[in-house]
């Protein structure tokens, strides 16, 4: 289901310096596997304060970014949230420089708990050129259970 982003976030995070987001919304085409629409993708790409994103259905979910234009990306960061369920989840980012065979780039697990970890912040610098897409794709709960994945946000320098 492709759709076009409608927000970016170009502001600096909390003691950080000054990082110019990508204006995911002229660059790039958005494609979901699943989406509540209480909670829609586009949500993830802004910086309103409004709930991320929530899939519509358990089970694994791919969001993936469709660039118009190859390009250079240099930061990923990611944020998740879940103050309701214990659960460990694992997600992975794939990129492409041609829309075929894709490149690995981190496999990470994190495991939520309503009375300790709650929230979960990568934030990673990379260095790859000629991207085309990238994919993050989400397994929200390796004990297999009828969960669905969520993410709160998701923005590229």
């Amino acid at each position: 289901m492709p759709k076009r982003i409608t927000k970016s976030h170009d502001g600096p995070r909390g003691g950080e310096p000054e990082q110019r987001w990508l204006d995911l919304e002229q660059i790039a085409t958005v494609e979901v596997t699943s989406e509540d629409p209480r909670f829609p993708i586009e949500h993830v790409f802004g910086s309103t304060g409004v709930p991320g994103w929530r899939a519509s259905e358990p089970g694994e979910q791919h969001i993936r970014l469709i660039f118009d234009v190859p390009l250079s990306l240099h930061r990923i960061a990611l944020c998740f949230q879940e103050a309701e369920i214990e659960r460990t989840q694992e997600f992975t980012i794939r990129w492409s420089s041609d829309s075929g065979s894709m490149r690995e780039i981190v496999r990470q697990q994190w495991n939520f708990s309503p009375t300790g970890s709650t929230t979960e912040i990568e934030d990673y610098v990379v260095d790859l050129d000629s991207v085309s897409v990238l994919e993050l794709a989400l397994r929200p709960d390796l004990g297999e259970r009828d969960v669905v994945a969520t993410l709160a946000s998701f923005h590229l320098g």
